[in-house]
């Protein structure tokens, strides 16, 4: 079907309506390609406006293709981060060796991109502002399906009904506890908690990342700019379970974080002290998302939702914008439990394989004894004789179909 063919049928035919939860990545993204396919599509998000900022973030291999379709990669390009190098420190700060980003992060110099959560958030809406609707500083209260669609409730009073719903409401997605139940099930922890958040560059880093490590516990430093920048700090430790009680108590992640890296040498004690005061602090555990099928009657999730593979495998972002695109086109020339059932044996050995590059979860990067940590470092002086890397398969190991034809 051509699109003239799309168009003239949406015109005989009543728009299907659909609900999307998230404004993220993956929220904006299927919005994008379900309203170039003809559906009248409601964006939803609990927060008041975009969020701005935020930690860099990767787009990679086949998800590079997808905004190159959507018209977005120019802007992605002049936006892409240019970090130079990373320089790995042992306990008493000393220099371990430095390396090209590349060759850690299983990127392609020159075609990959690094950019600001923000900058491509921004990019995304940009892309459908005037063709979605927007609801923000709302959320679902409630989900009631029917056979003939699903009836919506929003916590600030709305009630409406949808063709479809589509949970991109990221890892601890409500739409997902909704259909599903609780989060648990479905919950692959890696034996890992993070916290990130902004101070000041005092430190005279200018595109490049330092990190800090002794065995379970890292400190890093991400200078996306120059010098007068603020820095991004992370600080990563291994703990057994999850701190549960934790996650919606900030005063306790502060606590906890504090508690860990209170003996903690190199420039530590100063992010500890930052961190109290942090007010764009992100605190989480380092876990997957893994279930048996993604969508239930007319609701389906996609992105983080559905499947997070976790920070260290540096894909969130990537299998958030290819999992819109195929759902979407999944969609457009069936109904939705054919539609549905495509997307999932479209896509899921991509997502698998992408989630398995963390292996068992003793990630590489963050050793928890002595002698991975050395272990650890002899790779890394070797990673930094080699020229950079060529790219990891599984982040291309999808060919994107074409839908409907763009032009």
């Amino acid at each position: 079907m051509t699109r003239t063919d799309l168009s003239r049928s949406s015109r005989i035919a009543p728009r299907r309506k659909v609900l999307i939860s998230g404004a993220s990545i993956a929220g904006p993204a299927l919005g994008f390609w379900l309203n170039r396919y003809g559906f009248a599509v409601t964006v939803v998000e609990k927060a008041g406006a975009l969020r701005g900022g935020g930690y860099p973030i990767d787009v990679r291999g086949t998800a590079l293709e997808v905004v190159r379709r959507m018209g977005i990669l120019p802007r992605l390009r002049d936006a892409h981060i240019d970090l130079r190098r990373l320089t790995f420190l042992d306990v008493d700060g000393g220099e371990v060796t430095s390396v090209k980003p590349h060759s850690v992060t299983g990127g392609v110099a020159g075609q990959d991109l690094e950019v600001r959560r923000g900058d491509l958030t921004g990019a995304l809406h940009a892309a459908v502002r005037d063709d979605v609707e927007f609801l923000f500083d709302d959320s679902i209260a409630t989900l009631d399906q029917t056979g003939h669609g699903v009836d919506v409730t929003f916590r600030g009073g709305g009630r409406r009904t949808f063709d479809l719903v589509f949970g991109a409401d990221g890892l601890h997605s409500r739409t997902r506890e909704f259909l599903f139940g609780p989060e648990e099930q479905f919950h692959r922890y890696l034996g890992y908690c993070f916290a990130g958040f902004t101070m000041r560059n005092t430190f005279g880093l200018s595109h490049e990342l330092m990190m800090w490590n002794t065995p379970g516990r890292a400190a890093a430093l991400y200078a996306v700019g120059d010098s007068d920048d603020d820095v991004h700090a992370f600080l990563n430790f291994a703990r057994p379970e999850p701190p549960f009680d934790a996650f919606r108590n900030p005063e306790a992640q502060r606590d906890l974080v504090a508690a860990v890296f209170a003996d903690a040498g190199w420039e530590v004690p100063g992010m500890l002290a930052a961190l109290r005061d942090a007010d764009d602090l992100f605190f989480d555990a380092v876990s997957q998302i893994r279930m048996p099928r993604w969508s239930s009657g007319r609701v389906a999730l996609v992105g983080d939702a559905a499947y997070a593979p976790s920070f260290l495998t540096g894909q969130g972002s990537s299998l958030a914008l290819v999992g819109a695109y195929m759902l979407a086109g999944s969609l457009a020339e069936r109904d939705h439990a054919a539609g549905f059932a495509a997307y999932e044996h479209d896509t899921r050995a991509f997502v698998t394989v992408n989630q398995d590059q963390v292996g068992k979860g003793d990630a590489a990067l963050f050793p928890t004894t002595a002698r991975a940590l050395e272990q650890r470092n002899d790779m890394l002086r070797h990673l930094s004789a080699l020229p950079s890397s060529e790219g990891r398969p599984a982040h291309s190991a999808l060919t994107l179909p074409a839908f409907v034809p763009l032009t």
